[in-house]
């Protein structure tokens, strides 16, 4: 395997790794885990053909992702075999325990989570665009963990290659409905819920031009949930990509309007 183009972000090393011809990034918080964030290098194959390069006898398990903040056990979903004849279930996140068991999620410019237990064992793999963060699918990921016996302090958490908040555009009502899982009052009105969030330090809101938008972070928004957990910063690692601004390493939804996805895995 090589490591090369280390890249420092949160005090964490990303690199591309490579493995049978397979160019991936691999997070060094996520060492103790085979995984990896395959770009657009590897399009359309899937992950049953992916995971060759983290360990070729693992089981596959993915879903229909659906942009909602249900996680799934492996115990309630049936292995891939051929993707063809599979029905998926629907959720944006898989959980296990088992052994050699790899959990899988698709993404263009939303996050792609993957968590691991280091006393347990046990992974996740996470779907979360706007819409997901703002129904706190980290956070129901992580409940999940310690519901079977995780401790926070076990955790560790990448967000993968996403858009960027620098330029993810969006409306006031959605920058309000995703400012709303990271304050104690969200039930206040979208201008009082924004105008609380911009005050953030290092806030995931940004001005734009148009007054009517504002720029959005979705990366800070997953990164501030988990830190409102009491999960410590130095367990959580961000990529330090961009989907929308780096067309070379990957596809984007918002950038092309073509329906054609990066892969993100890891293996219990």
């Amino acid at each position: 395997m090589n490591h090369n183009n280390e890249v420092q972000s949160h005090n964490q090393t990303w690199q591309w790794s490579e493995t049978n011809g397979l160019k991936y990034l691999v997070c060094d918080l996520l060492k103790e885990w085979k995984h990896g964030f395959f770009g657009k290098f590897h399009y359309p194959n899937l992950p049953e053909e992916l995971v060759a390069a983290l360990e070729p006898q693992a089981s596959v398990y993915r879903v229909k992702q659906v942009h909602g903040n249900s996680v799934l056990n492996t115990h309630n979903i049936e292995p891939l075999v051929k993707s063809s004849d599979h029905d998926f279930a629907e959720a944006d996140g898989i959980i296990t325990q088992d052994f050699h068991q790899s959990v899988w999620v698709a993404s263009a410019d939303c996050n792609p989570i993957l968590i691991g237990d280091r006393q347990t064992g046990k992974v996740a793999a996470l779907h979360a665009g706007w819409r997901g963060t703002a129904q706190k699918i980290i956070p129901q990921a992580i409940a999940l963990l310690q519901s079977a016996g995780s401790n926070l302090a076990d955790l560790r958490v990448a967000i993968g290659p996403a858009i960027g908040g620098e330029v993810y555009q969006v409306g006031l009502k959605v920058a309000a409905e995703v400012g709303r899982s990271i304050i104690k009052n969200p039930e206040l009105d979208d201008e009082s819920v924004i105008k609380q969030i911009l005050e953030i330090d290092n806030s995931p809101l940004l001005p734009d031009d148009n007054q009517d938008r504002l720029k959005l972070d979705v990366r800070r928004v997953n990164q501030i949930q988990i830190l409102n957990l009491g999960v410590s910063n130095s367990q959580i690692a961000i990529a330090p990509f961009c989907t929308y601004q780096q067309p070379e390493y990957f596809f984007s939804y918002r950038r092309t309007k073509e329906k054609k996805v990066q892969w993100s895995g890891i293996v219990s």
